[in-house]
């Protein structure tokens, strides 16, 4: 590139022997004093190095010679500035390249360097030579700097040191060197060509801009430095990161034709702060609906606050994040929080407790534990204020007072910062807890949070985490799910791989393997199938845990076609607030198909030899008094002895003693409790009459009800007839006993 070529580009100055009116003793502006008519300066017309040239006595201990000319300093160009000096008589000087930067206004640009390196000659009639180059980056052979502030500068040299000499000067020589730092068809463009200084403190915004401007096409290199940006950057096309950048965390690097988690690293310096930028970029509007990891695995030393990072309160636009590993780094950054705290409850505030000591301490998606308190509560938000948090869920036998603990988790990907996120997914990614970390944080309120083709691996407390409504169709498809505990008793487990607060969750051919319980699902319209859940462990005759619970009575979920292993299907209303059947639906609306339950090396209790599959594949706890449990099974009958086969689901009561008593008071005096009744709690015959007694009644079920679904506002007497003629059926036989007709 040479811009005398192809712009036509005035360098040169004019000769001496031109005249010598456009030659300024001082800095060369308009107004200051020149050469021409001076005494102390002539033009030699034929000396015999250098032709016509000038001759000057030296006066000043800094003695200037500039031209008035306004030579152009552009981005990207370099300047080669050459004179040639030798002495006549008296003291010998040096001689040095100088000039004057200015603004394009005549005001100076104060603050560069505007002296080149000095020669002196040694003897009167030997010429000595300098040159010098400026330009506007900082490279290396870059004599003056000067970057785009700098419109035009007025250039010439500086006789220094003793006065009284005299000197012959040759024409001074300005030459476009650009090509001695570009090739001449280079396909990119430098920053520092643009004035970008890269020293880590110098703003390089505007010279990252003009870059970008110059490019057209062209991708943008940015050379070893650390540069320091103070506002948005766009940068259109392809940018190749050798240095770093820095930027305020509420700006944001947005790279146009090179959006991935490589880019970025390079950009930022390292994968954990590059994925935390490129995120910002990706909910700023950055032309992109997906950020691709490029396969890289992140290193991450703490929990990422992902609404942080993204400096956004709610964003409900499709976003992807696709391909890479989470790695966790252990260290006490992932330690839990925990706070223990005196507070009351009252069912009339089904979701508050009030006069909550210590609130300021507790934090927003921490896990509530105490008596009363059911399965996965969460803080949903805490007024200090007021003193009062916000429950996930109600409480359905807390008393007035007492003390709660409040744990809060850490989390690798924690979007609880976000008020609303909605339409965002996690595709062919791993989430490696490595043991002391939880998987994923929603947002409180939002939709269609969706986690496919993905593993979450070695979660120490949870995989994914809903503290509000930010599950809202929920969708996790194809996914894996290995807990930490693979070598603990099933019984003691603690870990849970998801859970759901609100409706529609859509949970398919996924894999969860030794979770303490595999899913806690609230709300309805909860769609579950070919997903295969094992909560086996290596211990022999081993207590087995539920893998699947339902904490809504009027479900309306299904779940088919699912490999349910080592487990069963639990199904309360422990967040209910007032538990007591009243004019709400009672238990039902759960369709079951096509589902293969197992069972191997388990607790005698639990086995119960050939007939525990077909037991307790399903226990129900209602709490209160007065509910009804319905379910709609579809299963098969195999032969003439009516036996189902071990892939049928079936229910199985676990209703609390003062249930049944209640239930029969209610019947009336003329159905008498049977004796079995009265057997203790926890006795063998006391769990089997429960078991008959509630699959006798459900297998005949009011017409009124309907199958499938539980007691409604209308149905005033709840079954209760059917019930207790199922109780007086029980007196002779046994469920396995009774005509197969009876089972269908």
């Amino acid at each position: 590139m040479n811009k005398v070529i192809t712009d036509g580009l005035v360098l040169m100055p004019p000769s001496f022997s031109a005249g010598l009116a456009v030659w300024s003793a001082g800095d060369g502006t308009p107004g200051s004093t020149t050469y021409d008519g001076v005494g102390t300066a002539a033009v030699v017309p034929g000396d015999a190095d250098f032709g016509a040239c000038l001759e000057v006595l030296k006066t000043d201990s800094v003695q200037k010679l500039r031209w008035m000319g306004e030579t152009p300093i552009l981005p990207g160009c370099y300047l080669r500035v050459t004179a040639r000096m030798k002495a006549i008589s008296g003291p010998i000087p040096s001689i040095r390249i100088a000039g004057w930067a200015s603004d394009g206004s005549d005001v100076h640009v104060a603050g560069l360097v505007e002296t080149g390196s000095s020669a002196i000659p040694s003897t009167y009639g030997e010429v000595a030579e300098v040159s010098a180059i400026i330009g506007s980056g900082p490279r290396i052979g870059v004599d003056m700097v000067w970057g785009a502030p700098v419109v035009y500068g007025h250039i010439g040299i500086d006789l220094t040191g003793p006065t009284g000499g005299v000197v012959r000067i040759d024409d001074i020589r300005i030459e476009d060197a650009t090509d001695v730092f570009h090739r001449t068809m280079m396909d990119w463009v430098d920053v520092r060509d643009y004035g970008a200084a890269g020293d880590g403190v110098t703003d390089c915004t505007a010279a990252f801009l003009a870059a970008n401007a110059a490019a057209l096409g062209r991708g943008i290199l940015i050379p070893e430095g650390i540069y320091a940006l103070s506002d948005d950057i766009t940068l259109e096309y392809a940018a190749r990161f050798t240095g770093t950048v820095t930027l305020p965390s509420h700006k944001a690097l947005i790279l146009r034709r090179n959006f991935d988690l490589p880019s970025y690293a390079a950009a930022f310096g390292d994968e954990e702060t590059g994925f935390r930028r490129g995120f910002q970029a990706l909910l700023s509007f950055a032309d992109h609906e997906s950020f691709d990891l490029g396969g890289r695995r992140i290193e991450v030393t703490g929990p990422i606050d992902m609404a942080a990072a993204a400096g956004q309160d709610t964003f409900e636009i499709r976003r992807v994040i696709r391909n890479g590993q989470f790695n966790v780094v252990p260290g006490p950054a992932w330690d839990s929080g925990t706070v223990t705290s005196q507070a009351s409850y009252d069912a009339a505030q089904p979701h508050t407790l009030t006069a909550v000591a210590n609130v300021a301490n507790i934090e927003v998606g921490s896990l509530v534990t105490g008596p009363g308190v059911g399965r996965e509560v969460y803080v949903a938000a805490t007024n200090v204020g007021a003193g009062t948090v916000t429950l996930s869920q109600p409480l359905h036998a807390a008393p007035a007072s007492q003390t709660y603990t409040f744990t809060r988790f850490r989390y690798v990907l924690d979007f609880s910062g976000f008020s609303k996120l909605s339409k965002f997914t996690l595709t062919d990614v791993e989430i490696h807890c490595q043991g002391v970390a939880s998987g994923i944080l929603l947002a409180p309120s939002g939709e269609t949070f969706h986690l496919k083709d993905s593993f979450v691996t070695k979660p120490r407390d949870r995989g994914v985490t809903s503290h509000g409504t930010g599950c809202q169709d929920l969708q996790i498809d194809r996914c894996h799910f290995t807990s930490d505990e693979q070598a603990v008793a099933a019984d003691a487990r603690i870990s849970r791989a998801l859970n759901v607060k609100a409706n529609d969750a859509k949970l398919r051919d996924s894999r969860f393997q030794r979770f303490g319980t595999t899913m806690i699902l609230h709300g309805n319209g909860h769609l579950i199938v070919g997903n295969h859940w094992f909560q086996g462990d290596n211990v022999t005759d081993g207590p087995r845990a539920a893998g699947l619970v339902f904490t809504e009575p009027n479900v309306k979920s299904v779940v088919t076609g699912n490999y349910i292993d080592n487990c069963f299907i639990e199904w309360t209303n422990e967040h209910d607030a007032a538990p007591d059947f009243s004019s709400e639906y009672s238990f039902g609306g759960l369709s079951l198909t096509g589902n293969v339950f197992t069972v191997n090396d388990a607790a005698s209790w639990f086995m119960d030899r050939a007939q525990a599959l077909r037991r307790r594949t399903l226990p129900a706890w209602p709490l209160g008094h007065g509910q009804r449990v319905q379910v709609a099974e579809r299963h098969h009958r195999p032969g003439r002895e009516g036996r189902r086969s071990h892939g049928a689901s079936r229910l199985w009561l676990r209703a609390q003693h003062r249930f049944r008593r209640q239930h029969l008071q209610r019947c009336g005096a003329g159905h008498a409790e049977p004796r079995h009744a009265r057997l203790r709690p926890g006795d063998r015959g006391h769990d089997m009459v429960h078991r008959n007694r509630a699959l006798a009644a459900l297998r005949r079920p009011r017409p009124r009800g309907g199958v499938g679904y539980g007691r409604g506002p209308g149905d005033e007497d709840g079954g209760c007839s059917g019930l207790c003629h199922a109780l007086r059926h029980l007196r002779s036989r046994t469920v396995e006993d009774r005509d197969p007709a009876d089972l269908a």
